[in-house]
């Protein structure tokens, strides 16, 4: 007798399509090309928009033959799913000559050519650490890329919200040319989100340039803008409170010891700023700007502060001493500071009175990173603060610099340290502790 019925089918048959699409979400371009050869409800799912909304490019300087394929794979798959990408990353590791440079551009020139003419759904574009300023992009070559990107920025900006450009390195010309291509065609920009960190090469004093001023004034919906300190100034400041200060949350603001920062900035401009923006907060990074002078010039105290990071970068230097800042400048944002991080390599001085202090004054204070000479029993004291409920520290990652090899003594006590106060450190805190020889 003859059996006429249909073979069992396999349960991913009847696998729903917004099933199936997750699946495909989660596998890489050769496992979704292969899946895509089962079924044709399977290729099909290989076609689905939202699996190419985002992508990340990798151009690697001394490209193995995997990374090779790879970058095939990835620029492949862009252009045949371009009109899909809503988020796109291009990462450059270790480029290392003039031949990768002048290669990586007459790619990119193709890339966002093709995504010019295709794509109209493009929010997020990120470009970091091009470093246009280095003898390996030859002036030709530098040249035609910030054209092709300043074209690319045009024909994109009535839908681009985030743009990622930090550590480009270029000229300030250059600078304002790409940052003005994003109000080209309306003569404003509605991008919410620009980082512009390390974008300018030779560390020229922006905060000047009228060039600059009128470049960011075309920018009418700004929510995070991060920046170095050189591009700081009274104009700036009164351009986003005239603009953007309906939608203005974050400043991230990056002050290098190379970076000229002289420029006098009045209280009254920041006061202005935050009065018309009241859910600004603004995060300061510096490195190796640590003389009190220099900071006491910029952390003025009508600045909405949430953030500061104080860096030596592994430099010590008898000139500067950290106790007035940690008692005269810090104590003034007790009210709103959330993150504390000091990286701190002068081991002349111990502030673990200072910092204790610092600490239980900052109400609101929930982060705290120190790279210090302290001793040891600072955290059993800051522990005991904790337990009792004077601050509300969630997260205390601390190194203790040691000005000696051997260790072992102040590791027991640590290790006592964190048994007395275990349950607290395991229920309620994100806690990292070491010892560090600094000889």
């Amino acid at each position: 007798m003859e059996d006429n019925s249909e073979p069992e089918q396999s349960s991913w048959a009847h696998l729903p399509d917004v099933c199936l699409r997750h699946v495909f979400h989660w596998l890489d371009d050769r496992d979704r090309s292969r899946a895509a050869l089962v079924c044709k409800k399977w290729s099909c799912a290989m076609y689905s928009g939202s699996l190419w909304r985002r992508r990340t490019i990798t151009f690697y300087g001394r490209p193995s033959r995997a990374h090779t394929l790879e970058l095939q794979s990835a620029l492949w798959y862009v252009k045949k799913f371009g009109k899909y990408l809503e988020h796109l990353e291009i990462k450059l590791l270790n480029p290392y000559n003039t031949a990768f440079t002048q290669k990586f551009q007459v790619t990119m020139k193709g890339l966002l050519s093709h995504l010019g003419k295709c794509n109209s759904r493009l929010v997020s574009l990120s470009i970091k650490y091009l470093e246009l300023d280095r003898l390996i992009w030859k002036n030709a070559v530098r040249a035609q890329f910030i054209k092709n990107l300043a074209t690319f920025l045009k024909r994109m900006s009535k839908q681009l919200d985030y743009l990622n450009l930090k550590g480009a390195r270029v000229t300030l010309e250059e600078g304002c040319e790409l940052l003005n291509s994003l109000s080209c065609l309306t003569n404003k920009s509605f991008v919410s989100e620009i980082n512009i960190e390390d974008f300018f090469s030779l560390h020229p004093p922006v905060y000047s340039s009228t060039l600059f001023h009128q470049a960011m004034s075309k920018f009418r919906s700004l929510v995070i803008l991060s920046l170095n300190y050189n591009c700081i100034s009274d104009e700036l400041l009164d351009i986003l409170r005239k603009h953007s200060a309906h939608s203005l949350c974050t400043l991230n603001i990056k002050c290098h010891i190379h970076d000229p920062h002289g420029q006098v900035v009045w209280g009254m401009s920041w006061a202005n700023l935050a009065k018309r923006a009241p859910k600004l907060n603004v995060n300061f990074a510096f490195e190796r700007v640590m003389k009190h002078d220099h900071l006491a010039r910029i952390l003025l105290v009508e600045i909405p502060v949430r953030s500061i990071s104080l860096r030596s970068c592994y430099f010590s230097d008898p000139d500067w001493t950290m106790r007035p800042t940690l008692t005269n400048l810090l104590p003034a944002y007790w009210h709103v500071l959330q993150k504390l991080t000091l990286e701190l390599n002068n081991d002349h001085e111990l502030l673990d009175d200072e910092l204790l202090q610092l600490i239980l004054s900052c109400k609101r204070l929930l982060f705290l990173k120190v790279w210090a000479f302290l001793s040891v029993t600072f955290m059993e004291r800051l522990l005991q603060n904790r337990a009792e409920r004077k601050c509300i520290l969630t997260t205390i990652k601390v190194r203790i610099y040691m000005a000696r090899q051997e260790s072992s003594e102040e590791d027991r006590l640590l290790c006592d340290i964190y048994r007395k106060f275990k349950y607290l450190i395991d229920s309620e805190l994100n806690y990292f502790v070491i010892t560090y020889p600094m000889v």
